[in-house]
């Protein structure tokens, strides 16, 4: 038991409790997804499997497991094997720096923290394991000898190499205005001042955007969008190999929510400058140091990252797919202008010593302005191959207005 109170013991025994709780998040966050599903088409959702439904995970389960495991004579077996597990592998190790919650005294030579891991470029280690998820795609689109599944492994590179640099210009302007890259020095930095979403709502925005690029999903799904790729780059899996994908997805979801909530929404802290206040009940969860409040501040942590899952299901089922020029495009003309003008904007800040002042949501909203003004100007009628399509019967394609 002394092992538990050191940081090693603590981290290891943190480690194997948040892959479970992420493990039975993931299987409940599919059952959820499909009755945000129903409630947003006016149905009942999966109702059958246990009281109100909550045993279908397990049944979804089962049925990936007795399905056949069929593998195509054609594929590139080593590389096909390989992609699911390097999907599923990465998704599932970004959580080790995820701060879910401050110091914990244990009785132990010195309080531990409530973090797998802690280190000082826990954010970049992020932005490392984040990217990697795209070789486990690309590899599956490529291995898989199938042409709808090679434009999807394509699609999946290109729209990654896009959006990881407006997100990169995101996560720098709360570098350049906190002066941290460890995560649970930056929520420290928030609890102390004030939710860097407050200062920098465009950045924010912008990362939020660049989520649903990073995690495939609606209405930036380009890699697997089955009116156009049949399944993408998993058309040819099946069975338990096509489970991890699932699995990796909704993993990495877990994790991007969970770094979202630490980066702009001040972590542990309840709710903006919660820790002026002098509550009582609010100063013991912050500054007891005791296991009771560190299972608050998991909690909140928690809380806000269901809140982000939640948004993303509701936009899922909410917004169209883009087309994938649009989609590009978007990602080149709108957000990296917009990331290059906040960074420069927030480092001008910096010099002035405003970082922290009313300039900030000013500049972001100057930003922002400036971006529609020049969206509302500069946009064509058409775009796309719309505007060199041929004469219909003769006469000459109509421009819509």
């Amino acid at each position: 038991m002394e092992f538990l109170k050191t940081q090693l013991g603590f981290s290891v025994a943190l480690m194997v409790v948040l892959i479970g709780i992420i493990m039975g998040c993931v299987a409940y966050a599919i059952l959820l997804e499909r009755k945000v599903c129903a409630w947003l088409q006016d149905r009942v959702g999966p109702n059958r499997a246990g009281p109100l439904g909550l045993l279908q995970p397990m049944a979804d389960g089962v049925k990936f497991l007795l399905k056949e495991d069929f593998t195509p004579g054609t594929v590139d077996r080593p590389l096909f094997f390989l992609a699911p597990c390097i999907a599923f592998t990465v998704a599932m190790i970004g959580f080790a720096v995820i701060p879910w919650g401050g110091l914990v005294d244990l009785g132990g030579p010195e309080p531990v923290r409530v973090q797998v891991a802690s280190v000082d470029i826990g954010l970049l280690y992020i932005l490392a394991v984040g990217a990697m998820g795209v070789y486990g795609l690309v590899l599956a689109g490529w291995s898989s000898n199938n042409k709808f599944s090679f434009y999807g492994g394509m699609r999946a590179a290109a729209q990654m190499l896009s959006y990881e640099i407006p997100m990169g210009l995101a996560i720098l302007v709360v570098v350049l205005t906190t002066g941290q890259v460890r995560l649970e020095s930056i929520v420290e930095y928030q609890m102390q001042s004030t939710w860097n979403v407050l200062l920098h709502p465009l950045a924010f925005l912008i990362l939020l955007v660049t989520a649903f690029a990073e995690t495939n999903r609606l209405p930036f799904d380009l890699a697997e969008s089955e009116q156009e790729l049949i399944g993408g780059y998993h058309t040819e899996y099946s069975s338990m190999k096509m489970a991890l994908f699932f699995l990796g997805e909704y993993a990495h979801l877990i994790t991007v929510s969970a770094f979202m909530a630490t980066l702009f929404f001040g972590g542990w802290e309840l709710f903006p400058f919660s820790t002026r206040l002098g509550w009582g009940w609010l100063d013991w969860i912050y500054k007891s140091q005791t296991f009771p409040a560190a299972l608050c501040q998991f909690a909140i942590v928690f809380g806000k990252v269901v809140v982000f899952i939640l948004f993303f299901m509701w936009v899922r089922w909410t917004l169209v797919r883009p087309r994938f020029d649009q989609l590009m495009r978007f990602a080149w003309n709108g957000l990296v202008p917009a990331g290059i003008a906040l960074v420069i904007l927030t480092s001008l800040l910096l010099y002035k010593n405003a970082a922290e002042s009313i300039w900030s949501p000013l500049c972001n909203a100057a930003v922002f302005a400036a971006a529609v003004l020049r969206f509302y100007v500069s946009s064509p009628v058409i775009t796309g191959r719309q505007a060199n399509m041929p004469p219909i019967n003769g006469s000459p394609t109509r421009r819509f207005e």
